[in-house]
């Protein structure tokens, strides 16, 4: 792979003769020596992933007239950014999604596939070795919240049954907060069960409830900065996976939720994948025959459909 001549101009007046000509002269020739400096990269993909890269870079510096201060201001929140990264906080997830790149990622990866379920953002609070749980079981852990039944099949985009398929759920308390942001190693709202043989699920969960994301951090002075809220609309967490199928990294939503017209701040936000909470009284019998007392719970089905791995 070659290194075409860079053809693109800067300012306008880069048009005409004088001190601004050669000034975007000497901005091209840099971008063309970068460029180059990557023509011998053995792996094609890499080499056209930072040859774009480059460009796009450049542009930007060159569109907006980027002041030495601003480039060490980036530098600084994104320094920021990596130190408060950890294995329980992934800042820069935060900052992928409140740019609206992890969702444009997950579009280009999860193109349109018949009735397949729409695809949202993984979020940065998936932990793996979730505690399996058996249909019917509760995944809250103990998390505080109104309890949920959520039910629904697992098929394919023929409408086939998928047995044994895998459902991750995991979600936040009552006061919005997972499991992991806590500090005494619970494990709480957050499990994996499988789908019978005629693709069914079904679990206890809790009626999700709106949520700021992490905002203490340089994501939120960035949020503060430009006045943005960054709360997250209700939602439950899915990552479901089967063999010969696409993996499916999805939320669902609750109908009625005022952030919605508000605004979600990781815009994951699909109307596909809105659901009906539907509220049941205390002594409602249950699905299952569980006894929740006086408690109030929900319930709500979401079926869900896998595109096929080649698809």
């Amino acid at each position: 792979m070659t290194n075409p001549t860079i053809t693109e101009r800067g300012p306008e007046d880069a048009k005409t003769s004088g001190p601004a000509a050669e000034q975007a002269r000497r901005e091209e020739e840099l971008i063309q020596r970068v460029l180059d400096s990557f023509a011998q990269t053995p792996d094609a993909r890499l080499q056209e992933l930072m040859n774009s890269l480059v460009r796009h870079l450049h542009s930007f510096i060159r569109d907006v007239r980027l002041t030495e201060g601003e480039w060490d201001a980036a530098i600084q929140f994104l320094t920021a950014v990596g130190q408060i990264t950890d294995d329980r906080r992934q800042e820069f997830v935060l900052l992928s999604d409140v740019l609206g790149a992890s969702m444009q990622v997950i579009g280009v990866n999860n193109p349109a596939d018949g009735e397949a379920t729409e695809s949202t953002v993984f979020g940065p609070f998936f932990v793996e070795d979730a505690p399996e749980i058996r249909k019917g079981e509760d995944i809250s852990g103990g998390a505080a919240g109104q309890p949920s039944w959520v039910e629904g099949t697992v098929r394919n985009t023929r409408g086939e049954p998928i047995p044994d398929a895998r459902i991750e759920v995991w979600e936040a308390d009552e006061d919005g907060f997972y499991d992991v942001q806590y500090d005494d190693q619970r494990v709480a709202g957050r499990a994996f069960l499988r789908s019978d043989a005629d693709g069914a699920y079904a679990f206890w969960g809790l009626t999700p409830t709106p949520y700021p994301i992490p905002h203490d951090g340089p994501v939120g002075q960035l949020l503060e900065a430009t006045k943005r809220s960054p709360v997250r609309a209700s939602h439950l967490h899915f990552m479901v996976t089967a063999p010969g199928c696409r993996r499916l990294i999805t939320h669902i939503f609750v109908e009625g939720d005022p952030q919605l017209d508000v605004g979600d701040s990781v815009f994951g936000v699909k109307d596909s994948l809105i659901r009906r909470f539907e509220e049941q009284q205390s002594g409602t019998p249950t699905p299952d025959g569980r006894d929740l007392g006086d408690r109030t719970w929900t319930r709500t089905r979401f079926d869900i459909i896998l595109a096929d791995a080649d698809a």
